[in-house]
């Protein structure tokens, strides 16, 4: 008789596992989820976070369509229509009367209570929107040249307002469209100042120490003492004001910068205090390696995920500090376009409450905000080391 087991038997070929050991699988070399790179492992765990991951596809979208602006506003930011003073917004409606979109001329009666205009549309006219077209004044596309052309055009016989327009007849979407250049270019460049400052005054602070280290801290204190948002209006209302908007721009720039390097000056400080202590540093110096290569070449990169999501969620307190700056007349002016500057129109309670869809612009304010809130909290979990 064969002592060869039946196939047929499963429970022959059934082999019992080992019992799992934690401290084991911890030392084991060939583990594959760790043996990736450290851009790998980092993009790993951000994905993971579902709400981070759109919200830096959005912000993504948005930064990459700045210099195509133009092509994405139905008109020129400054253009006026006399006869379309706060008109409401106008509805789009699609596969109607044959066409993709049509709209409906709107007519203006004056309301003889209140004295407001109030818009009827035609719907026995419908005008088809034309897309990818021709029409309005020429914008510029990526600096370089000028085009006409647009993703939405009004019709031939009428106008489109899809988010209504402003006291001066200015379509709002297109201005929206257009301030989104300055107002979220503004934050990039005041976190570059305020990084630029902050990371030198900080790595000076924290790795000589001594006296350098008590005239920086002295200097962060009285800066930290100071009411923030008095002396951004008592910096701003000292603007010249026969300087250029471009200037205006980057001299709010640079205000919102010269505040905001204080807490990272504090961060990167106390990170150098901790880094000065260890062998590799103490290994440079005994080398003759200077001073500006220890901190640039040895240091610095030790802490760079801290410095990316930190700059991340410094971007949205530009943001609204220019918005705050601009709502309160003290920030950029006219004829630049930027989202504090159209909500300075909804300063007056009474406008707002007979046209709401002047504070339309709060929405893109919110919206890019909250993302970047939500995409620098995804990004500083997934570049700690102990996450």
């Amino acid at each position: 008789m064969s002592d060869r087991p039946d196939p047929r038997d499963r429970s022959a070929h059934y082999v019992s596992p080992e019992p799992y050991d934690p401290d084991e699988a911890l030392q084991r070399t060939d583990r594959p989820d760790l043996d990736a790179p450290a851009r790998v492992l980092i993009w790993r765990r951000f994905r993971q976070n579902r709400l981070a991951l759109i919200s830096g596809a959005y912000l993504l979208a948005i930064y990459l369509a700045l210099p195509f602006v133009g092509f994405f506003a139905t008109h020129h930011p400054a253009e006026r229509n006399a006869e379309a003073l706060f008109m409401p917004p106008q509805a789009v409606h699609f596969f109607r009367a044959g066409h993709l979109a049509v709209t409906y001329p709107m007519t203006a009666t004056l309301d003889m209570e209140t004295f407001t205009p109030v818009y009827v549309a035609d719907m026995n006219d419908p005008q088809p929107v034309r897309f990818f077209t021709r029409c309005g004044r020429p914008h510029r596309v990526m600096f370089l040249f000028q085009t006409d052309l647009r993703l939405v055009c009004p019709p031939e016989r009428a106008d489109l307002h899809i988010l209504g327009t402003d006291r001066l007849g200015r379509d709002i979407h297109s201005r929206i469209v257009h301030g989104a250049q300055l107002s979220l270019t503004v934050g990039l460049i005041g976190v570059a100042i305020s990084f630029a400052i902050g990371m030198v005054l900080g790595g000076l602070a924290g790795y000589f120490g001594g006296l350098v280290d008590n005239a920086v801290q002295r200097a962060i204190e009285i800066i930290r003492s100071l009411p923030e948002l008095p002396i951004w209006l008592a910096l701003s209302a000292a603007i010249p004001p026969a300087w250029g908007p471009v200037a205006v721009f980057f001299m709010i720039s640079a205000i919102l910068g010269l505040l905001d390097w204080p807490g990272l000056a504090r961060a990167v400080r106390s990170k150098f205090l901790a880094l000065r202590e260890e062998e590799y540093v103490r290994a440079a110096e005994l080398m003759g390696a200077s001073s500006g290569r220890i901190i640039g070449r040895h240091m610095m990169p030790n802490f760079t995920s801290h410095l990316v999501a930190s700059a991340t969620l410094s971007i949205p307190s530009m943001i609204l500090g220019e918005t705050a700056l601009s709502l309160l007349g003290l920030g950029l002016r006219p004829p630049a376009v930027s989202w504090g500057l159209m909500l300075n129109d909804a300063l007056d309670l009474t406008a707002v409450e007979v046209y709401p869809w002047l504070l339309l612009p709060m929405l893109p304010v919110f919206m890019v905000v909250l993302a970047f809130s939500f995409f620098g909290d995804g990004l500083r979990d997934a570049l700690d080391p102990y996450s």
